[in-house]
């Protein structure tokens, strides 16, 4: 008995030794489970994330077309002189304004002078020939009648004092002639404007509409501004412009779109569509008064096509783009955010029109919106309503709408606005 008691105590420690290894994973699994489910409380139980909102309102909004153009005078006259000769005077300043028929330039009239002499010398002949033939011919016409002569002399006659006739007027028609050379040796201005640097000097000799000419007269008040707009917006601009009573009012900014230089009405649209671009020529004019627009000046140019009332508005940050096409954060009543998918419209920079997809009253996120998801808990920092823009007002310019982005933002694009798609 004594000898067996070793051999049968090995087994008994082996199954103890099993036994704590059972417990030892046991409570390893156990452990792992508590950490998990504690690490889910603490996630659920998270705070919510500060978030900055504004409620969606009723307002008005333009909607504007931005675009390029060019300042285009109404009138850019090259002075060319009508015939050959000297030029012998200039009679303007280079710069200096001048109204129409101001006098320009002096070709020398002598040579134009001389041939007028001439034709008024032949004329006088002529003249007198033209006499004797009448007086020829009235003697003709009572021997005809008396039978004294043959039908023929006094056929001839007739013809002779046509002919005569004839002469002096062409005659006339040289003096004529001579006198209007004698006009185009002076040269006036043919439209009233701002001359600009001289091209000719007194002295030279010049043929007639010779290049470069004399000079370039330019009208700078009234003066127009011709852009473009794509054909997608035609539709719309056709139906303002062709309504009774409907003046567009166009607004024209500096190179940098920074400042106002301008502001008139449209009033022509081309003919054609360009196939190349795609795009319509318009035209406004302005009064330029003060002489702000230069010819030929590039700029940036504002359409107000129309003024949507009572539209649904929202701060353009608000609203995103990505997957689900354009969306909002909506802030539901019990303090979480969902996706909103929206339809957005015309924009200001500030505010955005939302045409579908969200009503007035609802609040949806503005600022701090990098780590939401759909249904995360936040909290409010301050809800404000959107302003809405008064439709009466010229939007703010792209530099100061840009300035509202703030860094790291995605933001809107594709409205109709430029101040819109630069702050995107």
């Amino acid at each position: 008995m004594s000898a067996d008691t070793p051999q049968a105590a090995r087994p008994f420690h082996k199954r103890r030794g099993l036994l704590i290894a059972v417990v030892v994973i046991v409570a390893v699994i156990i452990l792992i489970l508590i950490h998990l489910l504690g690490s889910k409380k603490a996630k659920t139980g998270s705070p919510p994330q500060v978030v900055s909102a504004a409620t969606a309102s009723l307002g008005s909004m333009p909607e504007i077309l931005s675009e390029l153009g060019t300042v285009t005078p109404v009138a850019t006259v090259t002075v060319l002189p009508q015939l050959s000769g000297y030029l012998t005077a200039v009679g303007y300043q280079e710069g200096q304004d001048v109204t129409k028929g101001q006098f320009l330039a002096q070709i020398d009239p002598r040579q134009y002078e001389i041939d007028k002499q001439q034709a008024q010398a032949q004329l006088a002949k002529d003249q007198a020939t033209l006499a004797q033939a009448r007086s020829d011919l009235a003697r003709y016409t009572q021997l005809h009648a008396q039978k004294s002569i043959a039908e023929q002399t006094y056929a001839d006659q007739q013809f002779t004092v046509q002919q005569e006739e004839a002469a002096v007027k062409a005659d006339q028609a040289s003096i004529a002639q001579y006198d209007l050379d004698l006009a185009y040796c002076h040269i006036t201005a043919p439209v009233a404007g701002r001359v600009g640097l001289r091209l000719v000097d007194p002295g030279n000799y010049v043929t007639q509409s010779s290049s470069p000419g004399i000079v370039t007269i330019t009208t700078m008040k009234p003066t127009t501004v011709q852009f473009t707009v794509p054909q997608n917006s035609l539709a719309k601009v056709l139906q303002r412009f062709n309504s009774a009573n409907a003046k567009l009012p166009v607004t024209v900014y500096d190179s940098d779109n920074s400042k106002q230089i301008g502001a008139g009405t449209l009033y022509a649209l081309g003919n054609q569509m360009a196939t190349s671009t795609g795009t319509v020529t318009l035209r406004a004019t302005m009064p330029n008064d003060d002489e702000a627009l230069f010819p030929n000046e590039f700029v940036n140019v504002r359409l107000l096509v129309d003024t949507l009332q009572n539209a649904v508005l929202v701060p353009t940050p608000a609203v995103q783009s990505g997957a689900p096409g354009d969306y909002v954060y909506l802030v539901n009543d019990d303090q979480t955010v969902s996706v909103h998918k929206v339809t957005q419209g015309p924009s200001d920079g500030k505010n955005t029109v939302i045409l579908s997809g969200l009503s007035a009253g609802q609040i949806v996120v503005t600022d701090g919106m990098d780590r939401l998801s759909d249904g995360a808990k936040v909290k409010l920092a301050a809800a404000k309503s959107a302003k809405p823009a008064e439709a009466g007002n010229a939007p703010a310019p792209a530099s100061s709408a840009a300035s509202t982005q703030q860094p790291g933002r995605k933001r809107a694009h594709g409205t109709a606005s430029a101040s819109a798609s630069q702050a995107s």
